[in-house]
Order: C-alpha cells, then structure tokens, then sequence
C-alpha cells in the first residue's frame, strides 16, 4: 500500500502527510488511556479542593473575616472544570462506540479528534490547577466592616413592619433634628429584636452614614471603641474612661454615625461616652432600647413605643412555634391554640415561650390543661419562669422603693384585662400606708408607667398587662411569698368562695368578680390586711366572718346589689381604715360601725335604699378623710321626723356632724331638692371639699333646680342632674357674666343630666370651661344645648375668643327627641374622642366643619338612617369625619 502512495507522491510530502495524520491520530488511539489519566487527576484535583475549603471555612468561623479574592477564584476555577468533565462524561459512551480495530481507528475520525483533544487539554488545565492550590498561603483575610455588622436575628419576627419602617424614617428623614430616638416598652415586647433590624437594614438600604455602632449597657464605651478601630490597640484597654472618651470623639467628629444602644436603664451622658452631641445637629443619630419611658423624656428622645402584637400577628407568631402537623392533629387543637396564644397577652417572648412548650402537643387534653394553667396560675407552665418572669422581674427589681412595688403587686388583686381606675387604687394605697395622699399616689402610678408595669387607659385608668400581672403574682405567690402571700381568685367565675384553708397565712385577699352568694364560713387569717370582694352577688355574710381578722386595713364590698345588710362581727375590725359600701342596697348602717375608729375611707356612694345613718356614728370616726355619699337613697323613703337619723331634713344634721372632722377633705353629696342645696351652700367647709354632686329633686317641684347654684363650688368635678326640673338660665349682670367666666365652674370635667324637664337649652355650659364629658339623656325639653341667642348676649359682655368645648373628649346625646342644634356654629374639637347620637331625629347638623378634629381622629356614633339625613358643612367635613363613623341599622343601646 505504502508502495502504491509513493509511486503517486514525491517523497518529502509523503513524509509530512504521515507525520500530520500521526500526530492527529495520537488523539484517537490513545483516548480511553487519556480519560483514564483525566479522572485520575481531577480526583486528586477535588481532594485538594475539599481540603481547601474545609480549612477556608473554618477560618471563617473568626468574626469579620473572609475568603481571599484569589481562593474564592480558584474554586470557581474547579468548579468549572468539573462541570466540562461532566459534558464530557455526557458524551463518553457515543465517542468509545466510534472506535473500530482496538481503539485504532475512528468510524468518525473528525468527532473523535476533537474529543480527544477536548479530554488532553481539560487534563493539562486539570494539573496547571492543582500546582495553582499549592502555591496558596493565605487563605483568608480580614473582612472590610461596611457601614454596619449584620446580626443575628431569630427567624421569627413577626409584626413589627410597620414599627420599622416609622423608626428607620426618624434615622433617614435629615428633615427631623431629633437626634435621639427612645424605643420603650415592657421586657419581652421584641424592643431588642427591633434595634437589630434596624441594624441590618443598614447592610441592605441605601443610606448617608459612615458608621453604625452596637453597643450593649454593660460595655458602651468599649464597644464603640472596637467598632471604630481602638480592638487593635491593646494599650487602648488600659485608658482611663476620660482619655477613652478623647479617642472616640475625635474619630465620631470626623464622621456621620448611627449609635444604637440596648437595654438602657438609666439616662446616660454622652459626652462621658467620647459622644461628640454637636454632630446630632448635622444628621448623625443615637437610637436607644429602654423599658422606662422616663429614660427617653430625660435624654430628650423622641419617644417610640414597642406595643405588645395585635391578636392577629400574635396569632401568627404563635403558629410559627409550633408545628403545623400538631394544629392539623385534631380538629380541636387549631381552636385551642389560638385561645392559648390570646392567654400571652400578644408579648413576643411568652408567645415563643408556650409555643416552644406546645410545639409538638397533640393530644386535646394538654392543649386544655395548658389554657387553665396560665388563667390559673401561668408561672407553673414550662419555661415560663425561667424565660418570661425572670426577665420581667428586672423591671419590678429596679423599682426604687419598696413602696413601690408594693404598689405594684397591689395592682395584680384586679381581675385580668381590668380598666382600674386611678382614685379608688390611690385610696387603696393610701389605707394601706403605701403613699400619704392623693398626690403622691398620683406620682406613683407615673413612676409605673414610665417604668412599663402599668397601660395607661385614658386620663383616669390604668390597666396591667397580662404577663406583668402573672409575674407580679408570681413574685408576690412564691418569691416573697412570706411578705406578701396573696389569694387571688379575681374574674373566675367562682359561685363559691374558697374553702377556709385557702385563706389561712394569706396577708391579702381578692374575690371579684366572681358570682359568691354568701359568706357562711369562718375563716382564720389573723395576718389579713386587704379583703376585696367587689362585684359579687353577697347577700349573706356569717355574723362571725370577721373575728379573726382584727388585722384588716381594706375591706371591699362594692357592687353586691343583693347585700341589704351588714353582719355585727363587723364591729371587730378595730385596725379597718377602708370601707367600700358603694352599689350595695344596704338600708342603714349598724350601730357596731362605731368601733372602727381608724376609718379613713367610708364610700357610700350609689346606696339607693340607704334611710339610716344613726345619730353620732360618722362623726366618730375622727379620722375620716373620704366620706362618698352620691346618689344614696334615691329609692328609700326618709321619716322625717325619725329621732336619731342625720339622714332627716335633707341631711342637715349629717352636714352639721361633718363639721367637726377636722381630717375630712373629700365629700361627694346627693340632693334630693333645691332646699336642700340652699341648707348644703351655707356650710363652706362642705362646699369647699365636695367633688362629685347628684341632685335629684323630682319633676314638677317648686322651685325649679338652678345649676348656677353650684357654680362656686370650687373643687366640683363631677355634676350629675336626675329627674330634675331646671330653671332657665337668665342674664340679669353683666358682672355676674364676667364672675362666672372668670371663676365659675373651675373644676368641673364631667356633666350628667338624665330625665331633665324644662329648660329648653343648657347654654350654662359654657362657662364649664374644662367639660371633658358631657351625657344628655332623654331631656326632652331641650331644642339647643347652647342657645344661640343667650350665646350672642354673653359673647358682647366676655368677647367671642372664648373656645366652648375645648377640652371635649366625649359627647353623648340619647332622647332628645326636639333636639335641633349643639351649638350654633362649627367649633375647633382639639381633643374630641368620640360622639354618640341615638334618638334625636331633629338633630341634622353637628358643629364641625373639615377643621375640627384635625389632631385626632373622633368617632362618631349613631344610625345609619340618621347619618343620611345628617347636613355637612361642606363634602371636606364629611370626608374627614366619614373614616370615624361608627354605624348601625338599629340603635345600638
């Protein structure tokens, strides 16, 4: 064959056409022995590699460090390698089928080459690498900071969207010169969990900060030293705190910074810190987590309040903890679950803490269990003390007296979800010795609330949060059981009141809210200071009851309707200074009350069959400070001319003892006629310390009830008008106008009038210059609540700057079928809440116009047929007032 080419071709160009076609075959033959050769050399390749990167990644490990440019190439540099070997590996099959006679030949020789030359090179690519990993001496290097360090943060967060977008605008919006930012709220709320949110939302939204510091309470300033560079000088630790300071400030001056701060407990001094305060003017920020909203209003800092989730979200957090094949276990459980999750009262650490607990619970039973033990007693559920009250305890601990917390723990004697309101706990307190008066009651309860143990709920409420409650229980159950050791069964639905047992060593007793009929055993707690057992349905209680608790302070009966007497064991609480009768049909008080010559406190108030009160007895108890007697024996008819009773002559022998009680100093009075009010006015001891006033005088009496009358009552706050007839307000001096406006009326904040005849305005109500609620019931007389001409003849004696209704909160107008007008024109309502409106078809216009509300958003109330018929200003009034409206086919009371 040879032969037969050489006779057709020189000889010089058939050697070089053999030479070409062997070097390409080389390709060919010898493909199966080259792939074997690749394989062998990517597998020390990839041994190398695994290698590498364990090394890498436990270098890694160390905080702020990173791969180096040139490992992180070589990786990606393997990686592509193999993922050509795999198309290789794809196709290997199809090129060894091509070979023919041993591997020397190819049916296509053309595919063959190429693969081959494919597998040589990848292999010379493969062993180029394997020298590059040899060559590799660092593998990493010290990662560049960024503007902030991300933080770990739990996968579960939930709810707090909004919040962090409202903080993130008070940091970015360079509009706002508020340098410091105060995110307050009880432990556990996720304050923390927000602040580091914040702080990686510095590592993924665009920002104008050159640094952003983390730094804990503990270790303020050496955590901003680390964080701007001094962890590298070890003599920077040996600094005194001053010459530490000089180093930070004069790195923080040079540049725009966001401080955020955790767990602060008490205001801090910046610049002590190295904290250059000048640079808070040109847009750098502090933001600070507190669980004291004093802290925030100390270092002026705009205040954020962290709320406990909405049920919803709380719901939702809930159901992250626990396993979604454990709700779907019964048909029960999902039910059960989210009735456990209402129990965390929407507090983010309890809701992770029972969830983690109930995680994988399925049985209905536990789920049932678990509900009745944190109504019942919540510190014995798993975790709960070691992850939520130890916690919250940090905030009771660092309360300032002892007193105090006393103060506190008294609160958790309410039912749960409770609305307490702010004078009857201060006149708790008060009796028990905790604060001296009313005053200072009142700072107390501020000092709870900027410390977060207690919700404020409106001017004259306060609430305690649901885990607060259970931990104060906790504290005062079992912590310092032997000082405080209470028995509280408040809001349970007892029929029956615990056995006598229970109440044995127990230093303060709560019942109510409950359904107790009767009192018929004795128990024995000679160390019992407080009983409360208000809201009940007592109608019996056990002549010996009271024998052994000559110990008690505060005893509470308010609110049993059915008690219509009192046991004459009472006679042995000789140390009692606390005595709530009120809303009981108790017809008299007993002789034996004498002997409680401690009484401080005696409230009588809404005792509508009260008709004895014996002669002597309330002017005995000489240290009486509170004597309440609103709307007593409104239904109980009073003899005259019955010897011994104060209550006989529109009370004036009554009035007369109250005079020698020196320590008297607040008084709530009921009159029963416009006589009686003349008999009250000529005693100015009286007048001077009587807040709150009923006066009921029956229709169609001579004379007619002039409220102007108690104009000059200079402590009045609370004016309630019943079945009266009202005299109508005449102008006869313009003086008297003057007076009126000058000090008329100065303390009154809240007005009632039911049933009234008559008058067919109220227009007096403009010189109660603080009105916050104003009630008119069914007064069918009225066509004006300011008449319009009376308000043009007093405007021309004082001027018409005067704002009526400036400190309107609440408007409620029920039955006044002629109603027609509130007041002639629309008015600014600057703090208004709320309006309700029911039965008053003539009334087709409010005093609003689009200005009225425009710091607060006021719900309005009524029908929807009435809210049709209703006359705006202009569509801007009706646009503003609209999002409010509350409304309903029928009337809705």
């Amino acid at each position: 064959m040879g032969n037969l080419i050489s006779t057709f071709l020189p000889a010089d160009l058939f050697d070089r056409t053999s030479n070409c076609v062997g070097e390409q075959a080389k390709y060919v033959w010898g493909l199966e022995k080259t792939l074997r050769v690749l394989e062998t050399e990517l597998h020390k390749l990839t041994r190398a590699r695994d290698d590498l990167k364990t090394k890498v990644e436990v270098e890694e490990q160390r905080p702020r460090t990173r791969r180096t440019n040139q490992v992180a190439g070589w990786l990606e540099d393997v990686q592509k390698l193999e993922t050509e070997f795999t198309e290789l590996e794809r196709v290997r099959a199809q090129e060894m089928d091509r070979l023919c006679l041993g591997g020397l030949c190819s049916k296509n020789f053309a595919s063959s080459y190429n693969y081959g030359t494919q597998v040589v090179e990848l292999t010379d690519r493969v062993i180029n690498l394997k020298k590059d990993e040899e060559k590799i001496e660092v593998v990493v290097e010290k990662a560049p900071d960024g503007a902030a360090i991300e933080l770990p943060l739990d996968h579960t967060v939930v709810g707090q969207e909004l919040l962090l977008g409202q903080v993130w605008r008070c940091i970015t919006d360079q509009e706002k010169n508020r340098g410091i930012i105060g995110l307050y709220g009880i432990g556990g709320v996720g304050k923390t969990t927000l602040l580091k949110q914040v702080n990686n939302n510095f590592r993924h939204q665009q920002h104008n900060f050159d640094v952003v510091i983390w730094a804990a309470a503990s270790t303020l300033q050496d955590d901003i030293g680390k964080r701007i560079g001094f962890s590298e000088d070890q003599s920077w630790e040996k600094k005194s705190p001053q010459d530490k300071a000089v180093d930070i400030g004069s790195i923080l001056s040079r540049r725009k910074f966001v401080l955020l701060l955790d767990d602060i407990w008490k205001p801090i001094d910046l610049t002590q810190l190295g904290v250059p305060l000048q640079k808070l003017n040109d847009g750098s920020k502090v933001v600070l987590t507190t669980r004291s909203a004093g802290v925030c209003d100390q270092m002026d800092a705009e205040k954020v309040e962290v709320y406990s989730l909405a049920h919803d979200k709380a719901w939702e957090l809930f159901q992250e903890m626990v396993d979604r094949s454990t709700l779907d276990s019964h048909t029960s459980i999902r039910e059960l679950a989210e009735t456990l999750a209402r129990e965390c009262g929407g507090l983010p650490l309890a809701l992770k803490t029972v969830g983690r607990a109930m995680k994988s619970q399925r049985k209905v039973g536990d789920w049932k269990r678990a509900i009745h033990k944190m109504r019942t007693s919540a510190s014995k559920f798993s975790g709960m003390k070691e992850e939520v009250f130890s916690r919250l305890k940090f905030s009771y601990d660092s309360l300032s007296t002892d007193e105090l917390r006393s103060c506190l723990l008294y609160c958790c004697l309410y039912p749960e979800d409770y609305e307490i309101p702010k004078r009857e706990l201060i006149d708790y307190w008060i009796s028990e010795g905790f604060v001296y008066d009313f005053d200072d009651g009142c700072d107390f309860i501020d000092d709870l609330l900027q410390a977060c143990l207690l919700e404020e709920e409106g001017d004259d409420h306060v609430k305690m949060h649901d885990m607060i409650r259970e931990m104060s229980l906790w504290i005062a159950c079992t912590v310092e059981k032997e000082e405080q050791n209470l028995l509280v069964r408040a809001g349970v639905e007892l029929t029956e009141a615990p056995k006598v047992e229970e109440w044995e060593g127990a230093k303060r007793v709560s019942l109510m809210g409950n359904g107790i009929r009767s009192l018929s055993e004795i128990p024995t707690c000679p160390r019992l200071v407080t009983l409360l057992l208000g809201g009940n349905r007592i109608e019996e209680i056990t002549d010996g009851f009271f024998q052994s608790m000559s110990s008690l302070r505060v005893l509470s009966l308010r609110g049993n309707f059915p008690l219509r007497t009192l046991p004459s064991g009472i006679s042995g609480l000789v140390s009692l200074h606390h005595l709530d009768l009120s809303s009981t049909n108790i017809t008299g008080l007993p002789q034996e009350l004498k002997a409680l010559e401690k009484l401080r406190y005696l409230n009588l108030d809404y005792t509508r069959f009260l008709s004895i009160i014996p002669h002597q007895l309330i002017s005995g108890f000489s240290k009486l400070e509170v004597l309440r007697l609103l709307s007593r024996g409104r239904w109980s008819v009073i003899e005259e001319e019955e010897e011994g009773n104060v209550l006989c002559d529109d009370a004036e022998p009554l009035m007369k003892e109250l005079l020698g009680l020196k320590h008297l100093n607040v008084l709530s009075w009921s009159f029963r006629s416009s006589l009686a009010v003349q008999k009250f006015l000529k005693y100015p001891k009286l007048v001077s310390i009587t807040q709150s006033v009923w006066v009921e005088c029956g229709m169609y009496t001579r004379p007619p009830f002039n409220v102007l009358h108690l104009a000059y009552m200079e402590n009045l706050q609370e004016l309630r008008l019943s079945q009266s007839d009202l005299e109508e307000m005449k102008i006869d001096s313009t003086e008297e106008v003057k007076k009126l406006f000058q000090s008329g009326f100065r303390s009154l904040d809240t007005v009632d009038l039911f049933y009234c005849q008559k008058a067919k305005d109220l227009t007096w109500l403009v010189f109660v210059q603080n009105l916050k609620e104003l009630r008119i019931v069914y007064c069918e007389y009225v066509e004006e609540i300011i008449g319009a001409d009376k308000l043009r003849d007093i405007s021309e004696i004082v001027g018409s700057e005067h704002n009526v209704f400036a400190e309107l909160e609440f408007l409620s107008l029920w039955g006044g079928i002629n109603l027609k007008s509130v007041y002639p024109n629309p008015l600014p309502f600057p703090k208004l809440k709320k309006i309700q409106v029911l039965h008053c078809r003539q009334l087709k216009k409010l005093p609003l116009n689009s200005s009225s509300a425009k710091l607060r958003r006021a719900v309005i109330e009524g029908t929807k047929k009435w809210w049709e018929e209703l006359q705006w200003e202009d569509q801007a009034t009706q646009n503003a007032f609209s999002s409010g409206a509350v409304l309903t086919e029928f009337p809705f009371y």
